[in-house]
């Protein structure tokens, strides 16, 4: 089969620089398990420096200040005896769309993933099966995210458009809105300024903040902008970096907070008396002089974490008395760069450059252990999305996650891991 990833467009998304490696795409749709184990050392990290240079491949290169890390060794050795974890892929699916650049999990238990083609796949849990597809002119699909019956999704040409799903003859999507609109552009020209204006440079990722019905859009071109959704009107431009900012989440309580290649995390507030400047930089927190490649919180908004080119997860803990972020230390094992987090229940989910995935399991007292690592894809893994669709046995069961990962093999895998005290299995698991 030949392969679309060396005739498809650039991939603005994609982080790190230089000569695009060429995956081999899997192609198997079985499930295997190497009968022994491996436990692969941690090489040294990349610099922040080095990080845009070397090769997928290459080794060769310095450690950088080792920052604190939160869990002991015996509790994070995979191929420890008092392991408890089980996990498995359960689907494989390859398609010709080229690389697999976003994953977003909906209501009813659907699943979207973007990629370099011009369409968005819609895929039905727990059996991973496809419902349709939502197909537009625009190529390349860089982001996405999903609200209620919305779907936002971000294209290569710097634009956002906005997808309505209805019932009728199934699950249909029906386009209804297009940022910035026309009626934006006319705005900005007969206003003399610029802050309706599209991005200048790809969009690299959107959040949502449902209780002000606000929209994030984050950008290479050092830029956030806001949109509001009920008129999808560009309500300001922060100007947030230095450099291009790679990830942006949103809490509930309103807090914006922003990742960029400077190697710095930024927290914004919004005060409505401001007036044009509705969000106020709040504080900087320093990463170790790593880009900033993905950002996520939890579901209660008491932890951050942030993944950087230099292979660590770095995290901050929210102070119950103060509010502040506090720095609570870093989660270690990848050995490229982190592009991409998710969180569901007391699980972290990470995924890299190395081509694997790692699944962190969170205590009450803040230590961290990796519980799994998901191998089995042949490239970068780009995205991933924690679903809550579970078996049906196990329902109610905070202690498993379905996982959902894309690489730049373009193959999109399905993963179950669960915590059921049983004896673990290596993380070798490949389909």
């Amino acid at each position: 089969m030949a392969s679309s990833l060396q005739d498809g467009p650039p991939n603005p998304s994609f982080a790190i620089r230089g000569p695009n490696p060429i995956f081999p795409r899997s192609v198997s749709t079985k499930e295997w398990t190497r009968p022994d184990t491996l436990c692969l050392p941690v090489p040294p990290r990349l610099s922040a420096n080095a990080a845009a240079t070397l090769s997928l491949n290459e080794r060769d290169f310095h450690a950088p200040p080792t920052p604190r890390l939160s869990f002991t060794p015996e509790s994070s050795n995979l191929d420890g005896s008092e392991a408890t974890e089980y996990f498995r892929c359960v689907a494989s699916v390859l398609k010709k769309d080229g690389q697999i650049l976003c994953i977003a999990a909906g209501p009813d238990g659907l699943i979207y993933t973007g990629s370099q083609s011009n369409a968005i796949r819609v895929w039905k849990m727990p059996d991973f099966v496809e419902l349709g597809q939502i197909k537009t002119k625009a190529c390349i699909v860089v982001a996405l995210q999903v609200e209620n019956d919305k779907v936002f999704a971000a294209y290569a040409d710097c634009k956002i458009r906005v997808w309505q799903r209805t019932r009728e003859d199934g699950v249909r999507h029906v386009r209804i809105a297009t940022i910035p609109t026309a009626a934006n552009f006319f705005r900005s020209y007969i206003g003399g300024r610029d802050r309706m204006m599209k991005h200048l440079g790809p969009i690299s990722c959107l959040a949502i903040n449902t209780a002000e019905d606000i929209l994030y859009s984050s950008s290479f071109d050092k830029t956030v902008k806001v949109w509001r959704i009920s008129d999808f009107a560009c309500i300001e431009t922060i100007q947030a970096h230095t450099e291009p900012i790679n990830t942006v989440a949103v809490s509930e309580d309103g807090v914006l907070y922003t990742g960029s290649d400077d190697a710095t995390v930024r927290v914004w507030r919004r005060n409505f008396c401001s007036g044009g400047r509705a969000h106020s930089l709040t504080v900087t927190l320093p990463t170790k002089y790593s880009p900033v490649k993905t950002l996520v919180l939890t579901s209660d908004a008491a932890v951050l974490y942030g993944g950087c080119s230099d292979g660590y997860v770095h995290y901050w803990l929210k102070s119950w008395f103060s509010g502040q972020l506090q720095y609570g230390g870093a989660l270690a094992g990848h050995t490229h760069a982190v592009m991409c987090l998710s969180t569901v229940s007391n699980f972290v989910v990470s995924g890299s450059a190395d081509s694997t995935s790692r699944v962190w399991s969170r205590r009450v007292d803040g230590v961290h252990s990796c519980v799994a690592v998901l191998r089995g894809h042949r490239g970068p893994v780009r995205c991933v999305a924690a679903v809550p669709v579970r078996l049906s046995e196990e329902i109610g069961d905070e202690n498993c996650c379905t996982l959902c990962t894309g690489s730049l093999d373009g193959v999109v895998k399905v993963w179950r891991v669960r915590n059921k005290g049983i004896q673990q299995r290596e993380g070798l698991e490949k389909c």
